[in-house]
């Protein structure tokens, strides 16, 4: 995949569990959330019931905050998300699991989210496996992998925990009642006062932009290309400035929306305040356009709000379009 040879590290194999797994609910992100709690601790391996009840904790935490399902989808009365309901009837949100609430994400998670965690679109898995389960039931033994370590060791971990958060409120919100058509039909809209992306029906903060985008661009800077540090002033950068809409020498069409998210890019605030309203040069046109590319390689929503940009600049989802649909913008 061109996302991970561009950069091929375990964080960006990591990236791609996280940011393009297909989701058709929130496990693969509970167990992301898990194995690097951790891992972080600087642990080569855990029971499964460790696992487990870290998994648990976080699907309990996330499920205050909205569906780890779609609502259209009908539980059954033992599926593992039906017991979460009722335990979140009976429990306050920041109760720890049950011992039966954990026992069955021990049954259920070695042939189901363990399963699928690494699975990409198209049939193809990440370039690097960040875990191995070892024997069975109460004796298993979840064995992290030099992938994991790695990633739990970087540097990027803050931006790589920030990013599975966005991701997952994200899906959250393609889940909830009613508001998943509105998302596939309109995208997600963008409030730059907040730096958050709206549900553009409700105006209601959806997650943080950066969070939501920086990872599709390696967590680096789109202007400079350095790493984005979590102790550094980072700005939006539209990366066509407005200025070009009357400067006289480029006439952008004004249904061409400057403050979507495909011109929209985390960087440094002094990398933004340098290159002000200059137009962006060919290196920046080309990393946007990688950039968006790679969005597209994602779940909706965030995939739709791009498809619905290239749609009005009269341009087709495909390889390539987003390179095509840049270079037609001056």
């Amino acid at each position: 995949m061109g996302f991970y040879s561009a950069h091929p590290t375990a964080s960006t194999a990591w990236r791609l569990a996280v940011l393009m797994g297909a989701n058709a609910r929130t496990y693969k992100f509970a167990l992301a959330d898990a194995l690097i709690e951790h891992a972080s601790e600087g642990r080569s391996s855990v029971t499964l019931r460790e696992l487990a009840t870290s998994y648990t904790s976080a699907i309990i935490r996330h499920s205050a905050d909205g569906p780890q399902a779609p609502a259209s989808m009908k539980l059954a009365p033992k599926d593992f998300l039906t017991l979460v309901n009722k335990f979140r009837e009976a429990f306050p949100v920041d109760a720890p699991p049950t011992e039966e609430l954990v026992d069955a994400a021990v049954r259920a998670m070695p042939g189901m989210v363990m399963q699928k965690f690494h699975n990409l679109r198209g049939g193809v898995e990440t370039p690097h496996r960040f875990y191995s389960l070892r024997a069975s039931g109460r004796d298993a033994v979840v064995d992290f992998t030099a992938a994991l370590k790695a990633v739990a060791g970087s540097t990027e971990l803050h931006s790589l925990s920030s990013e599975l958060d966005a991701r997952w409120q994200i899906v959250e919100a393609s889940f909830a009642s009613g508001v998943g058509q509105s998302l596939m039909g309109q995208g997600l809209g963008v409030d730059l006062s907040l730096e958050h992306l709206l549900e553009k029906r409700r105006r209601r903060p959806v997650a943080g932009l950066t969070a939501a985008v920086v990872g599709f661009q390696y967590g680096r800077c789109l202007i400079c290309w350095e790493p984005l540090e979590p102790f550094d002033s980072v700005a939006i950068d539209h990366v066509f400035p407005f200025s070009l809409m009357n400067s006289g020498r480029a006439v952008i069409d004004p249904h061409i929306d400057l403050d979507a998210v495909w011109n929209l890019a985390p960087a440094h605030a002094s990398c933004n305040g340098q290159k002000s309203n200059r137009p962006p040069t060919r290196v920046e046109i080309f990393r946007l356009g990688q950039r968006n590319e790679a969005i597209m390689l994602s779940p909706h929503p965030l995939r739709r709000t791009l498809e619905l940009s290239l749609a009005l600049g009269g341009f087709q989802a495909g390889e390539g379009s987003w390179h095509k649909f840049l270079a037609s913008v001056l």
